[in-house]
């Protein structure tokens, strides 16, 4: 088994209900495609295409739904946000792959906002840790919301989007994929 630098970013928080999250693109550990990797981040194949993803309905009181993909093994302090959605409408449990490829939004959910990722755009960048730094986790992680519109905007960053988001969250579950850079 892989150790990974970095602990479960999201073990510090509260404990909630679980939702079910599963993807078409991967199963729960396995390596990401060249869909899912950061072509515009230099990975040569990388198509920065957002995978499928698909989750259980919320806990009543669910009014929307967010979707992020956060790697916590990033030569950072601070991780890297890939992917950070808000506001789906309740009644969407499922994203198509390439419902967000690069900053071309167009797939999403009408209403929803993607917030900047730390490449600097808004949209979905893919898996690109820099070569010969060792796996990475690329978590994704869907939230159930009690408000209809997270008070986030497209500019915000994805530390005060998941600040924003901490105390609206009814439930939550993650599956994660994994990439390495060999080089």
């Amino acid at each position: 088994m892989t150790q990974f630098r970095v602990p479960d970013p999201y073990a510090a928080l509260p404990d909630l209900p679980a939702l079910e999250v599963t993807s078409e693109s991967f199963t729960e550990g396995a390596t990401l495609s060249a869909a899912q990797l950061g072509g515009k981040m230099g990975v040569e194949g990388g198509q920065d295409k957002s995978p499928q993803v698909s989750w259980s309905a919320g806990p009543e009181g669910t009014k929307t739904y967010v979707v992020t993909v956060f790697d916590p093994d990033a030569p950072t302090a601070s991780g890297f946000w890939h992917w950070s959605v808000a506001n789906i409408p309740a009644d969407v449990t499922s994203l198509p792959e390439g419902a967000c490829t690069g900053d071309d939004t167009s797939g999403l959910p009408e209403g929803a906002v993607v917030v900047r990722n730390d490449a600097g755009f808004k949209g979905f960048v893919g898996a690109a840790p820099p070569a010969g730094h060792g796996p990475h986790r690329y978590i994704f992680t869907v939230f159930a919301v009690d408000v209809e519109s997270l008070d986030v905007t497209a500019d915000n960053s994805g530390a005060v989007f998941g600040f924003n988001l901490h105390f609206h969250t009814l439930a939550k579950a993650s599956i994660t994929a994994t990439y390495e850079n060999w080089g």
